[in-house]
């Protein structure tokens, strides 16, 4: 197992801070479970996602400089949203234009991490001791798939969950079609793309649709209640915080 870094933060975000605090308080349990006590710092604020993806990158640019400020002083910044981390990860070194923050800010994009990749990779666990007796599917983000490429990670640990029984989708790599901005501008594409996501999450027969971005959480749970279709949305946290 590799050395665990020191001082570790918790990055919760925008969705989770605003719709899903629970998930923030889940991640802490999870960390706390694998020996990690996190600190929550105060000013922390928006990624920038919204603003790179609106076209918006010097505006971005500023929340990045922000979070550097924040995050600066620990080992690790970890986050309950895949799509999160690799907006730090992937477009704040190309958004740091100035040479005394473009390598802070590399230095601190390489060390902030989506929490199951953490975990998994960082420090060397797959077993957090949970226990959670249903059927469930599992949808990775598309960021935490294709992005950080880590989507394995989160499925180790639910297979490390006790009596938990794991039914993969069909297509897994499918978008939900939040996408952010994406589901605003494009909502034709964006139903069509959650419609089939939808078939596949009730052809696995399974009582709970696990995810690990807030985002996709929101856009499951609006096309499920709107379909009255009786299947639940957690986080991934959610599940391996149960005791």
């Amino acid at each position: 197992m590799a050395d665990r870094p020191a001082r570790v933060a918790l990055f919760t975000t925008c969705l989770v801070d605003q719709f899903y605090p629970q998930v923030a308080e889940a991640t802490l349990r999870v960390l706390d479970r694998v020996g990690v006590r996190a600190d929550v710092p105060g000013g922390q604020t928006c990624c920038g996602q919204p603003l790179l993806n609106d076209g918006f990158p010097k505006e971005a640019a500023a929340l990045a400089r922000h979070f550097l400020r924040t995050f600066e002083p620990y080992d690790a910044v970890v986050a309950p949203s895949g799509s999160c981390v690799a907006t730090v990860r992937e477009f704040y070194p190309h958004l740091a234009q100035e040479a005394r923050w473009r390598e802070r800010i590399r230095s601190l994009a390489h060390r902030t991490y989506e929490v199951s990749e953490f975990v998994v990779r960082v420090l060397g666990v797959e077993r957090v001791q949970a226990r959670f007796p249903h059927r469930v599917t599992f949808h990775p983000s598309c960021h935490l798939l294709r992005g950080l490429r880590a989507a394995e990670c989160a499925r180790r640990l639910l297979l490390g969950v006790e009596d938990l029984e794991l039914v993969d989708l069909a297509h897994p790599e499918a978008c939900c079609g939040f996408g952010g901005v994406f589901s605003v501008k494009f909502p034709e594409v964006s139903r069509a793309l959650l419609e089939d996501k939808l078939a596949d999450a009730q052809a696995t027969g399974a009582q709970l649709l696990v995810s690990t971005d807030a985002g996709c959480l929101m856009q499951l749970e609006g096309g499920l209640a709107r379909h009255r279709i009786p299947l639940r949305c957690v986080h991934l946290v959610e599940v391996l915080g149960q005791p």
